[in-house]
């Protein structure tokens, strides 16, 4: 080989390997400098799932006029369930246990700390009239695959099936400004008569949970596997309170 095509074969291996270490990295817990916006694959492999009942203390969320319950309350119910699913396999950290306002920053601030962690935040929907089923949100890239098992496993757990949206790419704090996979859940409209009144049943809370826990463990254990083709990455700054709603 002549030393003019060795220097050839040489700088092509080179720009290889350099481009090489620019893919995304597996999942590791606190995301890494390039890929800080979760421009990576979803994790598979995790052990720790905090599970973030929406609203809180102060913050009463949607509240029915057909049963008279309160978001806050029916999320942290629902949360304590998925816990209950989930353990002892898993190590579960409720972001609230108990009927406490907890700022939004804050919120990402604690998923932030939670090293190699999931987040998955319950919420309970309200709008018109007609709209009824679960709606799941996300933005990041590595939270697509969990998001869609989500979306799906509470789709057939719903006797409804078809929700109004169904899954969102969203950017907002709890879906953008964690540095985890971080996805949100919207278990149905407290807005909607029927769906109102089978949201207040606990046994329909049941099996929501047993639904959500389920998609987490699905998650776990293959990634994204047949989660269908990642999303395109998007580089938007931090979700604010004074972002227009979407």
């Amino acid at each position: 080989m002549s030393q003019s095509s060795f220097i050839t074969r040489l700088a092509a291996l080179s720009v290889v390997l350099t481009s090489c270490t620019t893919l995304p990295l597996p999942f590791q817990g606190k995301a890494s400098t390039h890929d800080a916006l979760g421009h990576r694959p979803g994790p598979s492999g995790f052990k720790v799932v905090m599970i973030d009942a929406g609203h809180g203390g102060k913050d009463s969320g949607a509240m029915s006029r057909f049963t008279a319950q309160k978001e806050k309350d029916l999320t942290l119910d629902t949360a304590k369930r998925i816990r209950q699913q989930l353990e002892p396999d898993f190590k579960v950290i409720l972001m609230r246990s108990n009927d406490t306002f907890i700022d939004l920053d804050e919120r990402v601030a604690r998923a932030n700390r939670s090293g190699a962690a999931v987040l998955v935040s319950v919420h309970y929907n309200s709008g018109p009239s007609n709209c009824c089923g679960p709606e799941t949100y996300y933005w990041r890239v590595d939270s697509h695959g969990l998001a869609t098992r989500l979306q799906q496993a509470m789709s057939r757990a719903c006797p409804t099936g078809n929700s109004c949206r169904g899954l969102v790419r969203r950017r907002v704090r709890l879906t953008r400004n964690p540095a985890i996979p971080c996805v949100l859940v919207e278990g149905g409209y407290l807005s909607h008569a029927s769906e109102s009144r089978r949201v207040s049943d606990p046994n329909y809370r049941q099996k929501l949970a047993t639904a959500i826990a389920s998609a987490i463990r699905t998650q776990s254990a293959i990634g994204d596997a047949g989660t269908g083709p990642l999303p395109r990455p998007i580089n938007a700054p931090p979700s604010r309170p004074t972002d227009p709603r979407q």
